[in-house]
């Protein structure tokens, strides 16, 4: 007994020990919400550390996005490798349906393990005896193989992990740990805080992944539009938190052994005019709306998502009358290109409604130049004031690329290629720690290894 016991401990040790020799090597992944590919191509654009970047590693065309091209979907697909269709991310929280003729509304007060419903990398590799952290990182509240977490969702310093909080509070880098504190801060406020517990992870944890989303550029845009001079001046702060990162990261004396891929959620489209989906459902007497706007029944109803609006058919008895007349009504209305039936979905990534309650009935997708919005009055279509922003396209939309930049580690000097999938980052990721991702579809990003890391015997 005491034989096999002195085996089994050994075989522990050993395992510990490869493990613990596996943890030098580092992977950070910076998601600069909403930056398109093309704003990176502009030269225009204010970002020389991204430029320093870019040309001491690989830039690619852009990097191909999940749909909806919004910000929850896509991060979840980053860190999943899957689509929607099997992640079941289909917005900024969870569709919460009521039942019956009762209005659905999207909250975002989940834990992760209620909204993810695939494996993660940073699950496979705390698993695997890896450093983790998240900051800022939608759908990871409570997550519970995230070593340092500062999730994006409402209360996210409520939910942050203790140690962490602390020390940021210790540093100054947050005044006050509290919910009500931060409420207060402004876009470029919140991301110097999110960058600030990033370089604290990466001097204190030392994660052998680490994922950090940055939101200012995204909110800007909403407002003023893709290339404007306050999108141009939004970009440039991320810039210089991305730069603030890069030196945490050397004095750490870590730059020779991490590798780092800047990209995004989703690319940007600029706007002039806006669909209100649900005042076309309420003229045809498929939804009733209250005095305040809000919708108290709805048949059916459409939830806005930019450059897409996913509808659902609230009614069992009337659901295929109802199918027919949404077709009708929004068939040849200004501004929908197309409107997709599940049918067509597996070539999206997106779930079928017979076997997901968050999968829409059907898809509207926009034009360029038009997003859907919410509204139940009587314009169905309504033209700003001024161009504005959105995205959540059909990721067909070139414009819905996000940017891509991978240097570091193993990362070949000065190339360019072609446009890269976002469900490839997982377990690219993975490879760089020497793992093999086990879920998911992506595959390995190999066109932007060097040949020597490729040759490594350990990565063949």
């Amino acid at each position: 007994m005491n034989y096999l016991k002195t085996i089994f401990m050994f075989a522990v040790t050993l395992a510990t020990c490869a493990a613990q020799a596996s943890t030098n090597h580092h992977v950070i992944v910076i998601t600069i919400d909403g930056f398109p590919a093309y704003e990176f191509a502009d030269p225009r654009t204010p970002v020389p550390n991204l430029r320093k970047l870019a040309a001491r590693g690989v830039i690619g065309e852009g990097l191909k996005v999940s749909n909806p091209a919004v910000t929850w979907p896509n991060h979840t697909t980053i860190v999943t490798g899957v689509q929607p269709e099997k992640h079941s991310v289909l917005f900024n929280g969870a569709l919460v349906r009521p039942g019956g003729e009762k209005p659905a509304s999207v909250s975002g007060y989940f834990d992760k393990d209620d909204l993810v419903k695939a494996p993660t990398v940073y699950d496979f590799l705390h698993q695997r005896g890896y450093r983790t952290a998240g900051i800022n990182w939608p759908c990871t509240r409570n997550a519970k193989t995230l070593d340092d977490n500062f999730p994006d969702v409402p209360q996210m310093i409520q939910y942050t992990t203790p140690r962490l909080l602390d020390e940021l509070v210790r540093s100054g880098d947050l005044k006050v740990g509290s919910d009500v504190w931060f409420a207060t801060k402004a876009g470029k406020e919140r991301d110097d805080i999110w960058t600030a517990a990033a370089c604290n992870s990466i001097k204190r944890l030392k994660p052998n992944i680490l994922f950090i989303h940055l939101l200012v550029v995204d909110g800007i845009q909403h407002r003023f539009g893709p290339e404007s001079p306050e999108a141009y001046d939004a970009l440039a702060h991320a810039d210089n938190n991305v730069q603030k990162i890069l030196d945490a990261v050397d004095a750490a004396g870590l730059r020779e052994r991490t590798t780092l891929f800047i990209v995004a959620d989703h690319g940007f489209e600029k706007v002039t005019k806006s669909i209100q989906a649900n005042a076309v459902l309420r003229k045809a007497g498929l939804l009733e709306a209250r005095d305040d706007d809000s919708i108290s029944r709805a048949r059916v109803q459409a939830i806005p998502e930019g450059g897409s609006a996913f509808v659902y058919l609230n009614s069992p008895k009337t659901a295929d009358e109802d199918r027919l007349k949404v077709i009708s009504l929004f068939e040849k209305h200004e501004g929908v290109s197309r409107i997709i039936l599940p049918a067509d979905y597996a070539k999206l990534g997106l779930p079928q409604p017979a076997s997901n309650p968050q999968a829409p009935d059907l898809v509207l997708a926009a034009e360029g130049g038009y997003s859907f919005a919410s509204g139940t009055g009587n314009a169905g279509i309504s033209k700003k004031d001024r161009t504005t922003g959105s995205h959540g396209y059909i990721s067909d939309n070139p414009k819905m690329n996000a940017v891509f930049i991978a240097a570091g580690r193993g990362i070949e000097r000065g190339r360019k290629v072609a446009l890269v999938e976002n469900i490839d980052i997982a377990p690219t990721s993975a490879f760089l720690l020497g793992e093999k991702y086990p879920h998911g579809g992506g595959k390995i990003l190999k066109q932007i290894f060097t040949a020597k890391f490729l040759s490594d015997d350990q990565r063949k």
